[in-house]
């Protein structure tokens, strides 16, 4: 199958904010006396999306609740204008993909956290779709963002292909009837992929597998 339009989870696949998320989620709950592991960080986030402010010890408001995520997202967003974002080999990977492809980014990031991990990244403008939290109702695993993302493009699911690497996003492209290659991260090895098209080392790889090995050269 040829694919037409490449659809791109954001974090852990294109900028490595993922570990700064769980930073930032961390610092916050240890001031309310939580210890949030890797592990914990794997499971409640990564695969199945529940988060973690259950954790803390007693009732939970509303204004405690929204006062905790306040200050997860000021961390987070101070962690990712720290340094750069980045990934290896994601810059070459959009620009060569773009040449032969429809390229679109579909996230669960919300949309100030994302425009701070790409205003040094160069690489929105190879993109003609960008999905963030606010552009539908149900976050990964539901298939809405990427039922969303095709419907938008006009392309049919099975010429349309996606890169992830966390188990929720594997289930959301799934669920949505399309492709799905993953490239594990440090946080989700070990992950259950067994439902993945492919499974891959990085983003050169994709290239190579999408182009010929001769296009990362």
């Amino acid at each position: 199958m040829t694919f037409e339009a490449i659809l791109f989870d954001n974090d852990g696949v294109l900028v490595d904010t993922e570990r700064l998320y769980l930073q930032a989620t961390r610092e916050v709950l240890a001031g309310a006396g939580v210890t949030l592991s890797d592990a914990d960080y794997v499971e409640l986030f990564l695969r199945s999306a529940r988060g973690a402010w259950h954790l803390i010890e007693g009732p939970l408001d509303d204004a405690a609740l929204a006062a905790f995520r306040a200050a997860r997202d000021r961390r987070y967003e101070e962690l990712i204008a720290a340094g750069d974002v980045l990934i290896a080999g994601a810059a070459g990977c959009v620009a060569r993909l773009a040449r032969h492809h429809r390229l679109a980014i579909v996230t669960s990031s919300e949309p100030a956290p994302f425009a701070l991990a790409h205003a040094r990244t160069d690489l929105l403008r190879y993109f003609e779709l960008v999905l963030t939290r606010e552009h539908y109702r149900n976050s990964k695993p539901d298939p809405e963002p990427y039922l969303t993302a095709v419907q938008r493009l006009g392309v049919a699911p099975e010429r349309c292909l996606v890169i992830e690497d966390s188990e929720r996003g594997l289930r959301a492209a799934k669920a949505a009837g399309l492709a799905c290659w993953v490239i594990p991260s440090a946080l989700t090895r070990g992950g259950r992929f067994g439902d993945a098209d492919a499974i891959l080392d990085d983003l050169t790889a994709v290239t190579a597998r999408l182009l010929g090995p001769a296009s990362n050269g």
